[in-house]
Formats: structure tokens, sequence, C-alpha cells
């Protein structure tokens, strides 16, 4: 599976943006789909996970009643919703495929995109 995310940019405080993610490959509704974040200096951290039919999804504390994951796998895409999106919320943000949901850990994801970056200003 190859991963390509998109969508990110210059936002300020408060303001919406959706990310996606496109997979290659007939196997993409087989995956469950993460997306993680990594700020500068920082490790890379979960932000939220849907299952491979879509009808589970999981995020982090941080981020949950402001984002929402989503897919289409009639186009092998999986979006993250963001909404009242705040200065730590700046990030590189990566898609990744995973056999199993719910999975947090980094290690756990067998194929990542390349990242997109997200600046929120305050």
């Amino acid at each position: 599976v190859q991963l390509q995310a998109s969508g990110g940019g210059l936002v300020q405080a408060g303001d919406s943006l959706r990310l996606a993610c496109a997979a290659s490959g007939r196997t993409f509704s087989s995956y469950a789909m993460g997306w993680f974040r990594q700020a500068p200096g920082k490790e890379r951290e979960f932000v939220a996970a849907i299952s491979s039919t879509g009808s589970s999804t999981y995020y982090a504390s941080s981020v949950k009643g402001r984002f929402t994951i989503s897919r289409d796998n009639a186009k092998n895409t999986v979006y993250l919703q963001m909404s009242s999106l705040k200065p730590e919320d700046t990030a590189v943000y990566y898609c990744a495929a995973v056999r199993m949901f719910p999975r947090i850990a980094t290690s756990s994801y067998e194929y990542w995109g390349q990242g997109t970056l997200v600046t929120v200003s305050s």
C-alpha cells in the first residue's frame, strides 16, 4: 500500500482544514487507517484511527470533539477533518495503514505516507 497525504496549509486559530490520504493498491479496504502528527522537536503522536470498514473510530484525547476521521473505500481515501484548530495542532501530519484496529503505537503501522504540514497561527 502506497499512501499520499495532502491538504495541509497555513490557517488561523479557530479555522478548519481537511486532510486527505490517497492509497494505491486493491487492498486498501482491508486496512485500518490512522493519522499521526509530529511537531518540531517532538515525537510522532497518534491522532485518530478508523477501522477498515469505517464503522469504528478512535481519537486521541487532545483532538476528540474537534477532529473527525472518515474514509471512502470506493475512492481509496481516508480523511481527517480538523475544526477549531489551535496553534498546538501545528505539525506534520502523517497517514498510515495497519491490519488491526485500534492501534495507537507508531510501531504497529506497516505503511506510511510522506506527511503534510499544518501550521496554525494564533
